[in-house]
């Protein structure tokens, strides 16, 4: 079965910490890598997690506040001096081009790949990006500046055929390929041998959805619906809810109603500020009202195939 993992390299807020890293996340689909947000010091959470850059072709970025998009020039220049060829694809609100162009322009220029900007509008729910393994949709946020989450679908596998039918009914291996595509087998005697009988479905196409920073937003809800993980800021406490009304956060108990009311598989939590040493209240705040929560943390890897968590801190 195919991976669909997502590695934390970052949980925290604003600036980083001892505890806590900058935003920033590695979606691996089929061996395939997409960074979500590149934080200061991403690059080097990368390389303690053992995170293979040579696979990463394209990064999300939801905004540009620093502490969600301060570690892309470093990242870039590493790149090249790895001997980076393939083109780069980076996502991102119009700002980033305001944000880049002068980095590429000044320490960039001979950078022996490219790099191309594709700006969105993160405004509308719209398809962002899609090759042979997933869909990429943005989900408009709402945040002091504009803001997008990031919705991860993968696309259907093939159907599984099942050996045993193919050599009871002695299909040719020419025809296989159009099985598996959904064809029924017609046989040499003109019988006609439905494709249910000769195939199994293939798993549900898996979900991961990627929002942070926002305020408390229910108009997210249909396009997250049912996914098989939520990634949801939980800056604050219940307590200090006007500081996160007066900075357009969420409190952990807002980010598990939306998840309650989205009927998601799996909630984390993550963008924690930095007033919270600990995060046990954080946590039991989210699980009161869904339980299916855990609190993100730095080297943590969340399977969605296997549907457990691995930790490498």
């Amino acid at each position: 079965m195919a991976r669909f993992e997502v590695t934390l390299l970052g949980c925290g807020s604003a600036t980083p910490t001892l505890r806590h890293m900058a935003t920033s996340q590695v979606v691996d689909l089929r061996d395939k890598l997409y960074l979500i947000d590149c934080g200061e010091g991403s690059q080097l959470q990368m390389r303690r997690m053992h995170v293979r850059f040579n696979r990463l072709n394209h990064v999300f970025i939801s905004h540009l506040h620093g502490d969600h998009c301060f570690g892309l020039p470093g990242m870039l220049s590493t790149l090249g001096m790895l001997g980076r060829s393939g083109e780069l694809v980076i996502h991102g609100p119009q700002a980033l081009e305001d944000f880049l162009r002068p980095i590429l322009a000044l320490f960039c220029k001979d950078m022996p790949y490219p790099v191309r900007l594709n700006l969105i509008d993160p405004r509308q729910h719209a398809l962002v990006m899609e090759d042979r393994s997933l869909c990429v949709y943005s989900i408009p946020l709402k945040h002091r500046i504009p803001t997008c989450g990031y919705l991860f679908v993968e696309k259907p596998s093939a159907p599984h055929l099942l050996r045993e039918m193919a050599d009871f009914y002695r299909i040719p291996v020419k025809a296989l390929a159009e099985i598996k595509q959904g064809a029924d087998y017609v046989t040499p005697e003109g019988d006609v041998i439905p494709n249910s009988r000769l195939t199994r479905p293939a798993e549900s196409p898996k979900r991961y959805a990627f929002c942070s920073d926002t305020a408390y937003a229910p108009g997210i809800i249909p396009w997250i619906e049912g996914v098989d993980c939520l990634y949801h800021e939980a800056t604050f406490m219940e307590a200090d809810l006007p500081r996160a009304k007066e900075t357009f956060h969420s409190t952990a108990r807002q980010a598990a109603e939306i998840a309650l009311r989205a009927q998601v598989k799996q909630l984390v939590i993550g963008h924690y500020s930095a007033r919270y040493e600990d995060l046990a209240p954080l946590l039991a705040e989210a699980q009161a009202v869904f339980p299916e929560t855990i609190a993100g943390e730095e080297g943590m890897r969340l399977s969605l195939i296997e549907k457990k968590v691995l930790c490498d801190n």
